[in-house]
Protein backbone atom coordinates (compact mmCIF):
# COMPACT_ATOMS: atom_id res chain seq x y z
CA UNK A 1 0.00 0.00 0.00
CA UNK A 2 1.13 3.15 -0.89
CA UNK A 3 1.50 5.88 1.55
CA UNK A 4 3.31 9.69 1.42
CA UNK A 5 5.12 11.32 4.22
CA UNK A 6 8.05 13.96 5.06
CA UNK A 7 11.69 12.23 5.80
CA UNK A 8 14.50 13.47 6.83
CA UNK A 9 17.55 11.36 6.11
CA UNK A 10 19.92 9.65 8.32
CA UNK A 11 22.32 7.66 6.83
CA UNK A 12 23.01 5.98 3.02
CA UNK A 13 24.61 2.35 2.76
CA UNK A 14 25.82 0.92 -0.35
CA UNK A 15 23.70 -2.48 -0.76
CA UNK A 16 25.14 -3.08 -4.66
CA UNK A 17 26.90 -1.24 -7.48
CA UNK A 18 23.94 0.88 -8.32
CA UNK A 19 22.01 0.87 -4.93
CA UNK A 20 21.65 1.83 -1.38
CA UNK A 21 19.71 1.32 1.88
CA UNK A 22 18.74 4.91 3.47
CA UNK A 23 17.84 5.24 7.06
CA UNK A 24 14.88 7.92 6.88
CA UNK A 25 13.15 9.31 9.80
CA UNK A 26 10.09 9.53 8.34
CA UNK A 27 6.77 11.56 9.77
CA UNK A 28 4.70 8.85 9.73
CA UNK A 29 6.47 5.59 10.83
CA UNK A 30 9.16 6.41 12.71
CA UNK A 31 12.75 5.40 11.38
CA UNK A 32 12.18 3.63 8.37
CA UNK A 33 15.13 1.53 5.98
CA UNK A 34 14.15 2.02 2.24
CA UNK A 35 16.45 0.46 -0.97
CA UNK A 36 16.64 2.35 -3.37
CA UNK A 37 17.93 0.75 -7.06
CA UNK A 38 19.92 2.83 -9.76
CA UNK A 39 20.58 5.99 -7.83
CA UNK A 40 24.10 5.88 -9.52
CA UNK A 41 23.16 6.20 -12.83
CA UNK A 42 23.04 9.41 -14.71
CA UNK A 43 19.38 9.46 -15.19
CA UNK A 44 18.26 8.00 -12.09
CA UNK A 45 14.75 8.40 -10.13
CA UNK A 46 16.09 8.89 -7.11
CA UNK A 47 19.51 10.22 -7.55
CA UNK A 48 22.51 9.96 -4.66
CA UNK A 49 22.61 14.12 -4.33
CA UNK A 50 19.04 13.51 -2.79
CA UNK A 51 19.97 11.24 -0.10
CA UNK A 52 22.55 13.63 1.92
CA UNK A 53 22.65 13.59 5.55
CA UNK A 54 19.55 15.39 6.80
CA UNK A 55 18.12 16.50 3.53
CA UNK A 56 14.61 17.32 3.74
CA UNK A 57 11.82 14.93 1.21
CA UNK A 58 8.64 14.11 0.18
CA UNK A 59 8.00 10.84 -0.15
CA UNK A 60 5.56 8.33 -1.72
CA UNK A 61 6.89 4.76 -0.12
CA UNK A 62 5.13 1.05 0.30
CA UNK A 63 4.84 0.79 3.57
CA UNK A 64 4.52 -2.84 4.91
CA UNK A 65 4.24 -4.43 8.69
CA UNK A 66 7.29 -6.55 9.93
CA UNK A 67 9.56 -5.42 7.21
CA UNK A 68 12.80 -4.33 7.66
CA UNK A 69 13.94 -2.74 4.20
CA UNK A 70 11.10 -0.93 2.62
CA UNK A 71 10.85 0.14 -1.03
CA UNK A 72 10.25 4.17 -2.06
CA UNK A 73 8.12 5.17 -5.40
CA UNK A 74 8.68 8.61 -5.41
CA UNK A 75 10.90 11.61 -3.63
CA UNK A 76 11.76 14.62 -3.90
CA UNK A 77 13.41 17.67 -2.25
CA UNK A 78 11.28 20.10 0.16
CA UNK A 79 12.30 22.24 0.54
CA UNK A 80 15.10 22.00 -1.80
CA UNK A 81 18.11 23.68 0.24
CA UNK A 82 19.48 27.14 -1.05
CA UNK A 83 22.57 27.02 1.45
CA UNK A 84 23.58 23.96 3.34
CA UNK A 85 25.42 21.97 0.35
CA UNK A 86 27.37 24.87 -0.93
CA UNK A 87 28.52 26.46 2.26
CA UNK A 88 31.23 24.29 4.04
CA UNK A 89 30.38 25.84 7.39
CA UNK A 90 26.99 25.38 7.09
CA UNK A 91 27.51 21.68 5.60
CA UNK A 92 29.95 20.83 8.42
CA UNK A 93 27.66 21.52 11.22
CA UNK A 94 24.95 19.58 9.32
CA UNK A 95 27.21 16.79 8.98
CA UNK A 96 28.30 16.64 13.18
CA UNK A 97 24.22 16.81 13.59
CA UNK A 98 23.45 13.86 11.51
CA UNK A 99 25.97 11.66 13.12
CA UNK A 100 24.88 13.42 17.15
CA UNK A 101 21.05 12.49 15.86
CA UNK A 102 21.78 9.09 14.40
CA UNK A 103 23.11 8.03 17.65
CA UNK A 104 20.41 9.80 19.74
CA UNK A 105 17.46 8.01 17.52
CA UNK A 106 18.58 5.04 16.64
CA UNK A 107 15.75 3.41 17.65
CA UNK A 108 13.00 5.68 17.65
CA UNK A 109 9.28 5.09 16.37
CA UNK A 110 6.69 7.41 15.36
CA UNK A 111 6.92 11.34 17.27
CA UNK A 112 5.93 13.71 15.57
CA UNK A 113 6.79 16.77 17.66
CA UNK A 114 10.21 15.11 17.52
CA UNK A 115 10.10 15.19 13.68
CA UNK A 116 8.49 18.68 13.51
CA UNK A 117 11.55 20.12 15.46
CA UNK A 118 13.72 18.70 13.40
CA UNK A 119 12.20 19.95 10.22
CA UNK A 120 11.74 23.61 11.15
CA UNK A 121 15.20 23.38 13.04
CA UNK A 122 17.23 22.20 9.35
CA UNK A 123 15.08 24.63 7.31
CA UNK A 124 15.24 27.53 9.61
CA UNK A 125 19.36 26.73 9.13
CA UNK A 126 19.66 26.67 5.69
CA UNK A 127 17.56 29.89 5.01
CA UNK A 128 18.99 32.08 7.18
CA UNK A 129 21.77 34.18 5.68
CA UNK A 130 23.90 35.08 8.79
CA UNK A 131 26.02 32.55 10.01
CA UNK A 132 24.86 31.16 13.48
CA UNK A 133 27.60 30.26 15.28
CA UNK A 134 25.90 28.36 18.00
CA UNK A 135 23.61 27.01 16.16
CA UNK A 136 24.78 23.23 16.95
CA UNK A 137 24.72 24.30 20.55
CA UNK A 138 21.53 25.35 20.71
CA UNK A 139 20.04 22.67 18.68
CA UNK A 140 21.62 20.27 20.47
CA UNK A 141 20.44 21.73 23.77
CA UNK A 142 16.64 21.94 22.38
CA UNK A 143 16.69 18.40 21.07
CA UNK A 144 17.02 17.19 24.88
CA UNK A 145 13.33 18.12 25.36
CA UNK A 146 12.06 15.76 22.65
CA UNK A 147 14.47 12.71 23.58
CA UNK A 148 13.66 12.91 26.97
CA UNK A 149 16.83 14.34 29.20
CA UNK A 150 16.33 18.04 28.86
CA UNK A 151 17.99 19.60 32.12
CA UNK A 152 15.92 21.03 35.13
CA UNK A 153 15.75 24.55 36.18
CA UNK A 154 18.07 26.29 38.38
CA UNK A 155 15.29 26.97 41.36
CA UNK A 156 17.93 28.57 44.22
CA UNK A 157 21.11 30.88 43.87
CA UNK A 158 22.91 28.62 45.43
CA UNK A 159 22.66 26.09 43.16
CA UNK A 160 25.94 26.46 41.30
CA UNK A 161 26.62 23.33 39.66
CA UNK A 162 24.87 21.65 36.81
CA UNK A 163 25.25 17.97 37.09
CA UNK A 164 25.15 16.27 33.92
CA UNK A 165 24.79 12.41 35.11
CA UNK A 166 21.37 13.64 37.14
CA UNK A 167 20.25 16.55 34.96
CA UNK A 168 19.73 19.04 37.51
CA UNK A 169 21.37 21.76 39.80
CA UNK A 170 22.55 21.11 42.93
CA UNK A 171 24.50 23.77 45.70
CA UNK A 172 27.22 21.21 46.22
CA UNK A 173 29.71 19.68 43.89
CA UNK A 174 28.60 15.87 43.04
CA UNK A 175 31.02 13.57 43.81
CA UNK A 176 31.12 12.17 40.14
CA UNK A 177 33.25 14.23 37.61
CA UNK A 178 30.32 14.85 35.52
CA UNK A 179 29.14 18.65 36.24
CA UNK A 180 30.11 22.30 35.03
CA UNK A 181 30.40 25.17 36.86
CA UNK A 182 27.84 27.83 37.45
CA UNK A 183 28.35 29.83 34.32
CA UNK A 184 28.59 26.64 31.82
CA UNK A 185 25.38 25.72 33.55
CA UNK A 186 23.55 29.19 32.93
CA UNK A 187 25.19 29.18 29.68
CA UNK A 188 23.87 25.73 28.72
CA UNK A 189 20.21 26.84 30.05
CA UNK A 190 20.30 29.87 27.92
CA UNK A 191 21.11 28.31 24.73
CA UNK A 192 18.29 25.91 25.51
CA UNK A 193 15.71 28.91 26.26
CA UNK A 194 16.94 31.31 23.43
CA UNK A 195 15.08 30.94 19.83
CA UNK A 196 17.27 30.34 16.87
CA UNK A 197 16.43 33.60 15.53
CA UNK A 198 18.15 35.13 18.48
CA UNK A 199 21.32 32.73 18.83
CA UNK A 200 23.65 35.56 17.73
CA UNK A 201 22.99 37.67 20.34
CA UNK A 202 24.90 35.23 22.95
CA UNK A 203 28.34 35.69 22.59
CA UNK A 204 31.04 33.29 23.37
CA UNK A 205 34.68 32.91 22.14
CA UNK A 206 35.41 30.29 20.40
CA UNK A 207 37.39 28.43 22.77
CA UNK A 208 34.24 28.61 25.47
CA UNK A 209 32.10 27.15 22.70
CA UNK A 210 33.71 24.23 22.24
CA UNK A 211 33.59 23.48 26.17
CA UNK A 212 30.39 23.66 26.12
CA UNK A 213 30.06 21.58 23.23
CA UNK A 214 32.45 18.45 24.65
CA UNK A 215 29.86 19.40 28.09
CA UNK A 216 27.01 18.48 25.55
CA UNK A 217 28.24 15.73 24.26
CA UNK A 218 29.43 14.52 28.00
CA UNK A 219 25.97 14.95 28.38
CA UNK A 220 24.55 12.71 25.41
CA UNK A 221 26.86 10.08 26.42
CA UNK A 222 25.40 9.94 29.84
CA UNK A 223 21.83 10.02 28.86
CA UNK A 224 21.53 7.92 25.66
CA UNK A 225 22.64 4.02 25.57
CA UNK A 226 25.22 3.35 23.09
CA UNK A 227 25.68 6.43 22.65
CA UNK A 228 29.93 6.28 21.84
CA UNK A 229 32.12 8.84 20.48
CA UNK A 230 30.82 11.47 18.64
CA UNK A 231 34.06 11.51 15.72
CA UNK A 232 32.87 14.59 13.33
CA UNK A 233 32.97 17.29 16.14
CA UNK A 234 36.66 17.58 16.10
CA UNK A 235 35.99 18.74 12.40
CA UNK A 236 33.46 21.09 13.17
CA UNK A 237 35.88 23.11 15.89
CA UNK A 238 38.35 23.29 13.39
CA UNK A 239 36.12 24.93 10.71
CA UNK A 240 34.26 27.03 13.43
CA UNK A 241 37.39 28.56 15.00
Amino acid sequence: MLHKTRGIVLRTTTYSESSVVVQVFTEKFGIQSYLINGVKKPKAKIPMNMLQPLHLLEMVVYHKQNIQIQRISEARLMPMFKTIPYDVIKNTVIQFLNEVLYKSIRQQHVDEHLFEYLYNAISWFDETEELSVNFHLSFLMKLTRFLGFAPRPQLRLDQKYFDLQDGNFTSLAPVHPYYTSDEEGKSLMLLLSTAFQKNNEIKFSNAYRRLLLDKILIYYQLHTASFGQVKSHQILEEVLS
